[in-house]
C-alpha cells in the first residue's frame, strides 16, 4: 500500500507540474495548436517512464495506472462542462482527452504485465512505447508542415503524408535504438537492425490504423516484432 500510494503521489505531481508548465508556456509564447497538442502528447508519453521507475513491483504499477484512470476520468468529465475546456486543451472532438487517457494507461497496464510481469524486463515497456510515442508526434508535426506527397486508400483514414511516415520511422528508429543499446546486451549492428525493423513495423501500422487507435496498435505491433528479434539475437527474456 505504501508503494501504491507513493507512486500515485509521484505521478500526480508529475502531471500537475507538467500540465501547469505547458499552459503557462502557451500563455507566454505563441504556440501553434498542433505543437501544443503534441506537447500534451509528449507529457502523457513521458509519464510512462514515471510509471516504470516510480514503482518496484510490476503489478502495483499496472494496478496504480488503472486506479489513476478511474480517479481522473470522472474529474475530466466534470471539467468538460466548463466553458473553454475543449479549446484550452485543443480537443478535436469532445471527450478526446478522456479517451486518450484510458487508451494509454490500459495499453501500459497490459504491456507492463507482459514485459515486466511475465518476462521480467521493465525496459521492454519503454522500448515498445517509444517506438510509437515520439515517432507519432514527429509524424504529425512534420506531416502538417512539410507534407507534400500523400498516401490514400480504403485502409488509410483520410490521407497521410509520406514525409510524416518517414519522420515517424526515423524518430522511432532512434528512440528504440537508444533504449535497446542501453538495456540489451547486443552489438551495435544488431541494435541497428532491431531498431530499424521495429520502427518500420510501427510506422506501417500507424499508417493503416484508424480512429486514433494507434495508441494501442503501434506499441503492441512493436512488441510483436521486438521480442522475437531480441530472442533471435540471444537476449535473455
Amino acid at each position: 500500500m505504501i508503494e501504491f500510494f507513493r507512486g500515485l503521489g509521484i505521478i500526480s505531481g508529475y502531471f500537475i507540474l507538467c500540465a501547469t508548465a505547458a499552459l503557462l508556456l502557451r500563455r507566454v509564447i505563441r504556440m501553434p495548436t498542433e505543437v501544443f497538442r503534441k506537447l500534451l502528447h509528449i507529457i502523457l508519453l513521458c509519464s510512462l517512464f514515471v510509471w516504470v521507475y516510480a514503482f518496484q513491483t510490476w503489478w502495483i504499477s499496472s494496478l496504480a495506472a488503472l486506479a489513476f484512470v478511474a480517479i481522473v476520468f470522472p474529474l475530466l468529465s466534470l471539467a468538460e462542462k466548463a466553458d473553454g475546456y475543449s479549446k484550452l486543451l485543443t480537443e478535436r472532438k469532445s471527450g478526446e482527452i478522456k479517451r486518450s487517457l484510458v487508451l494509454v494507461f490500459v495499453m501500459f497496464a497490459v504491456l507492463n504485465s507482459v514485459c515486466w510481469g511475465w518476462l521480467g524486463q521493465s525496459w521492454l515497456v519503454l522500448a515498445c512505447v517509444c517506438a510509437w510515442g515520439f515517432g507519432d508526434a514527429a509524424a504529425a508535426l512534420v506531416g502538417k508542415k512539410y507534407g507534400k506527397r500523400y498516401l490514400e486508400g480504403k485502409l488509410i483514414e483520410g490521407r497521410k503524408s509520406i514525409e510524416g511516415t518517414l519522420a515517424m520511422f526515423a524518430v522511432s528508429f532512434v528512440a528504440v535504438l537508444i533504449v535497446v543499446l542501453i538495456n540489451a546486451s547486443v552489438t551495435w549492428y544488431a541494435g541497428l537492425a532491431i531498431a530499424a525493423v521495429t520502427a518500420a513495423a510501427s510506422a506501417v501500422v500507424e499508417l493503416y490504423t484508424r480512429h486514433g487507435m494507434d495508441t494501442v496498435t503501434c506499441p503492441f505491433a512493436a512488441m510483436a516484432v521486438l521480442l522475437p528479434l531480441l530472442y533471435l539475437w540471444g537476449v535473455p527474456l
